[in-house]
């Protein structure tokens, strides 16, 4: 079966980069992914969550739409929830090097257990 156009753009999205307009400033760019899925490496059942992604650039910003279908990749993966936020960290981390970078997945209840997990540049080593 051939790929829509949109399967196909997920399948081959790479997070992309480029000059913050503004390095001279501190400010903070806030994003909320409310969409996000994945898959429970132990049952298979989708898990969903709320993705939020708050950082200071430095040279470099995130291109939005590289962004969403990077995190769009994610549906079809067998990913923890935990597996999955600190991925999303290391990935933005790695390509961006900001000043500071805080990510959140807040996932939705399952089982009657909601998790909460957030991971910040403030205090790495």
């Amino acid at each position: 079966m051939e790929l829509k156009y949109g399967e196909k753009e997920i399948k081959e999205a790479q997070l992309e980069k480029w000059p913050n307009p503004n390095p001279e400033k501190d400010y903070t760019i806030n994003i909320t992914f409310p969409e996000f899925t994945c898959l429970c490496p132990r049952s298979g059942y989708p898990d969903f969550a709320t993705i939020k992604i708050t950082y200071i650039p430095d040279q470099y910003i995130v291109e939005l739409k590289s962004l969403k279908l990077y995190l769009n990749k994610y549906r079809n993966q067998y990913i923890s929830h935990e597996e999955a936020t600190n991925k999303i960290y290391d990935d933005l981390y790695n390509l961006l090097k900001p000043r500071f970078l805080e990510v959140i997945g807040d996932w939705n209840p399952r089982g009657n257990v909601k998790t909460i997990i957030t991971i910040s540049s403030e205090g790495q080593k």
